[in-house]
């Protein structure tokens, strides 16, 4: 058999010596021993100490998102409500201009009432003081008229005073009956 290991070149390459195998397994039991007493829980609790942060970066993440959506939820509800408000107000406004002008309209035309009467009997006071005068100047020409037709003066004043009246209310029931 070491015959045949001899005759093939490279194959002793490729298997070590039996020494060097040992101390091999000797470097590698001392550094798999060092590397689980120091270097891996030093590795452990980096990687723990990471985990943690990355934990409490992601509740902190989850809280503010929380605290966004409270306050996004919020100001929906803020938003909706002076959306109300505001459709409130418009309505009220709305109200209050058509009662404002319904106002005005029964003032314009209670003013205006109030100034048709007045000036009806204001025409009416000036018709009256207009048919006394009338009737004072008609009894006058129909007085000095009669005295010329006649001849004579008519200085009864309570005489003449009746004839004119009653010759007025004559015309006045001659001039309702014609209308």
């Amino acid at each position: 058999m070491i015959l045949a290991e001899e005759e093939v070149p490279g194959y002793k390459l490729l298997l070590p010596e039996v020494p060097e195998i040992i101390w091999t397994l000797i470097f590698v039991i001392i550094f798999a021993v060092v590397f689980l007493k120091f270097v891996l829980p030093r590795l452990n609790a980096v990687l723990d100490e990471r985990a943690e942060k990355i934990e409490g970066g992601l509740k902190k993440a989850e809280e503010v998102q929380q605290q966004a959506d409270d306050l996004k939820a919020t100001q929906e509800e803020e938003l909706a409500a002076a959306r109300q408000e505001a459709a409130g107000i418009r309505e009220k406004a709305r109200q209050d201009g058509a009662r404002i002008v319904e106002e005005a309209k029964v003032r314009a035309e209670s003013e205006s009432e109030r100034v048709l009467v007045a000036g009806r009997q204001q025409l009416s006071a000036e018709r009256q003081t207009a048919s006394a005068q009338l009737h004072s100047e008609v009894g006058t020409l129909a007085s000095d008229l009669a005295s010329k037709v006649v001849g004579e003066s008519l200085t009864d004043d309570e005489r003449s005073r009746r004839v004119i009246d009653r010759f007025l209310d004559d015309l006045e029931s001659s001039q309702t009956a014609t209308r």
